[in-house]
């Protein structure tokens, strides 16, 4: 790609970008995956977070935003 301006710029076919993807590909090379343990902690995480998040859905103001936003989109004249 001797007259391509592409090239040169870094962008395309460039040695910049093949060193950017090679240095992408080996960051993270060493962990190829979550151990028991953080599988434990992900997963107490993900479900104290579904509890927050059904307690603040099932809360009265939140039932009562949510119908009416329901009613207004059902009632919406076309």
């Amino acid at each position: 790609m001797a007259g391509c301006g592409v090239a040169r710029s870094g962008v395309v076919g460039s040695g910049v970008v093949r060193r950017w993807w090679a240095r992408l590909r080996t960051i993270g090379a060493d962990d190829r995956g979550m151990t028991t343990a953080e599988y434990a902690v992900g997963t107490l995480a993900a479900c104290a977070l579904a509890a927050v998040l059904y307690k603040v859905v099932t809360s009265g103001p939140v039932q009562a935003l949510l119908r009416s936003v329901i009613e207004r989109a059902i009632n919406v004249q076309f």
